[in-house]
């Protein structure tokens, strides 16, 4: 059993099903796609909501055999769920937001994201920092929530 190569796929949570874009990242492993959306499936069931998309990261071996890791969904899909969008804007303009997300959303954001096996030492101030900056790329905002729509938005 030596191995062969990693694989990086994103598949919905808990609603894997084999198909062509897992066939093909799968199919030339020789890897059984059946086998692996039932394993992922149950992994990723308890972890995050049905149908959100994960990052999930597949070592294939020469026996036809695997194993993999599932990882927190994208910092964008989470900005965007948090901010309550349903996509983001075609061009995010820097002096006009196009949504709004709150530093509590922020932070819990960066400790979904620490979790993950590349950030575990990272502290979670720089974690919140680059949500932050992807939110801001996306034409997010962040701020304090408040109940008038004059809300003062949150400077770094």
């Amino acid at each position: 059993m030596s191995f062969l190569r990693h694989v990086k796929l994103r598949v919905p949570s808990g609603a894997a099903r084999p198909g062509p874009a897992i066939g093909q990242a799968l199919g030339p492993l020789g890897i059984n796609m059946a086998e692996f959306c039932k394993q992922f499936n149950e992994a990723s069931e308890n972890l995050y909501e049905k149908g959100t998309p994960v990052g999930v990261k597949l070592s294939a071996f020469s026996d036809r055999t695997f194993k993999f890791d599932v990882r927190s969904p994208p910092t964008s899909y989470l900005i965007l769920k948090a901010a309550g969008m349903e996509k983001g804007p075609a061009q995010p303009s820097p002096e006009r937001a196009s949504g709004y997300i709150t530093p509590e959303a922020v932070y819990e954001i960066a400790k979904m994201k620490q979790k993950d096996e590349m950030r575990w030492h990272l502290p979670l101030e720089g974690v919140a920092r680059s949500v932050v900056g992807t939110a801001r790329s996306m034409g997010v905002r962040v701020r304090e929530a408040q109940d008038d729509g004059d809300a003062e938005e949150k400077q770094d």
